[in-house]
């Protein structure tokens, strides 16, 4: 990237994760395969304020892999990849393994 995207406020920078078109020997799979909307954060903004001026934080961090609502967030594109600004109040969970 040649260029860093830092996010203003309580906003996360996500480059969704797409899942596999065929299995490790070789199965095409079809398109129409139950998917979970996720994504790995990338970069975090540092936080909104709240009426006191208290700064609240980011509930996430880089590297998480997060759940996504299916619609929403901002589509960016830097270089030749393609990435989404969401609030960090709109993702609706973090994954674990």
């Amino acid at each position: 990237m040649a260029r860093r995207l830092i996010p203003s406020l309580n906003r996360i920078l996500v480059e969704k994760i797409v899942p596999p078109s065929k299995t490790n020997s070789g199965i095409l799979l079809p398109e129409k395969t139950p998917q979970l909307n996720s994504g790995k954060v990338v970069a975090v903004g540092p936080g909104a304020r709240d009426q006191d001026g208290k700064l609240i934080p980011v509930t996430v961090k880089e590297g998480d892999t997060v759940l996504l609502p299916d619609y929403g967030g901002t589509e960016v594109k830097l270089g030749d990849k393609e990435y989404h600004l969401y609030r960090d109040e709109d993702v609706l969970g973090t994954l674990h393994d």
